[in-house]
């Protein structure tokens, strides 16, 4: 970790009387076991629960409704976002899916037009033939989503960074836009974890994230979290789970549940190395362009000093061309190509025949997806290790 982001994170860390978030990631929902003592959540890897007699109203009867390792998980990411509740999912699609079915036909919604790419194959191709209707902009402008909005709009769906571009939005801009007009702004907080930024505190109504991801950070378990301001969205997502059945299953609970304890002292260390790998890259003279918040040649540099409190370990470069992005990536040996991101291991990925592949080729010409973009997610190794192993494969 380097001085100025050490400093950083102390200064941009707000004062109060709650514990401090490395003490409730380790200890919110995490308390021990009252049964046994045990440190460690307990996985309660069980379908049903004897229940002592007929018409009681009980917490735990099927655990499709109920388990005490996902309550757990659900209490730690509330506490770590800000919210009041949350509920997690067997995926981060599927936590967009259940988000989704608090709206019905005929509502609208306005959305980043650079996301994950199985955001937009989620909303119009399937979605769309429920009758929900979607508009994509450039919500790094705000003034863009106000002119979208419309009386029939419902949610205002955001990413921030984006994915792969690193472009931001400006969330105190967008939640006053929102407010406004009585729209609930969501905000996919996964690139960011809630270490780094958070999104209810600038204005979000609910917050997004895959767990699979930096929350568990291990590159073993999927997962998704909806985190709920309001007791109404937290009631409705939990009759989703209940009704519609895409529910965590107690050992990924638990897999997030140790990813949570360490998530401060491994996003320090991603933040630290996504710096230097931003700073060699930007220097490289093959390479035609680099997309990272962290850097000063970023548009929106000063906009994430103000929204974030650190810059995370995702970046994005080009390389000028499909030939020379897979030439790169066929040669390395420390970073692991392949799909995903957030785990302690440097994961790099080509969005153009990976995450985007399914937008198309005029898709992603729209948004500046090239076919020459590599995307990396810089893990926790040393850092002259991935450099030296990017050093090599570019040369």
């Amino acid at each position: 970790m380097t001085k100025e982001s050490a400093q950083r994170r102390t200064t941009n860390q707000p004062r109060s009387s709650h514990p401090g978030f490395s003490t409730r990631a380790i200890h919110d929902g995490q308390e021990p076991d009252p049964l046994t003592g045990a440190v460690t959540v307990p996985i309660y890897a069980t379908s049903t629960y004897a229940q002592k007699e007929l018409g009681k109203d009980i917490r735990y009867d099927y655990a499709r409704g109920a388990n005490p390792t996902r309550d757990r998980l659900e209490t730690n990411l509330a506490s770590l976002e800000g919210g009041i509740a949350s509920r997690v999912f067997s995926s981060g699609m599927a936590a967009i899916n259940a988000l989704c079915t608090m709206y019905k036909t005929g509502d609208h919604v306005v959305c980043g037009h650079n996301l994950y790419g199985g955001v937009p194959r989620l909303f119009n191709q399937v979605l769309t033939g429920y009758g929900i209707e979607f508009t994509y902009v450039d919500t790094s402008d705000p003034k863009n989503v106000e002119r979208a909005l419309r009386k029939s709009t419902r949610m205002v769906y955001v990413e921030t960074p984006t994915n792969p571009l690193m472009a931001l939005s400006e969330l105190t801009a967008i939640g006053r836009i929102c407010r406004a007009k009585k729209i609930e702004l969501v905000v996919d907080n996964t690139f960011m974890s809630p270490y780094f930024q958070q999104p209810i505190a600038l204005g979000a109504d609910m917050v997004v994230h895959s767990t699979t991801k930096f929350l568990n950070g291990h590159s073993d378990g999927l997962g998704g979290v909806v985190v709920c301001t309001r007791q109404d969205q937290a009631d409705q997502l939990a009759f989703v789970q209940k009704a519609a059945g895409a529910i965590l299953s107690p050992f990924e609970c638990w897999l997030v549940l140790r990813g949570t304890k360490t998530l401060a002292v491994r996003m320090l260390q991603h933040d630290c190395n996504g710096r230097q790998v931003a700073e060699f890259l930007s220097a490289h003279k093959k390479l035609k362009k680099v997309f990272y918040p962290g850097l000063k040649d970023h548009p929106q540099h000063e906009l994430a000093k103000r929204q974030m409190s650190g810059f995370g370990s995702m970046i994005t470069f080009e390389t000028g061309s499909l030939p020379n992005a897979a030439k790169m990536l066929k040669r390395v040996r420390v970073c692991s190509l392949g799909e995903s991101l957030g785990g302690v291991e440097t994961l790099i990925s080509h969005p153009a025949t990976m995450t985007h592949a399914g937008l198309g080729e005029k898709g992603r010409a729209a948004i500046g997806i090239t076919d020459g973009m590599v995307r990396i997610s810089v893990g926790i190794e040393n850092v002259e290790d991935i450099i030296a192993d990017l050093d090599q494969a570019l040369a």
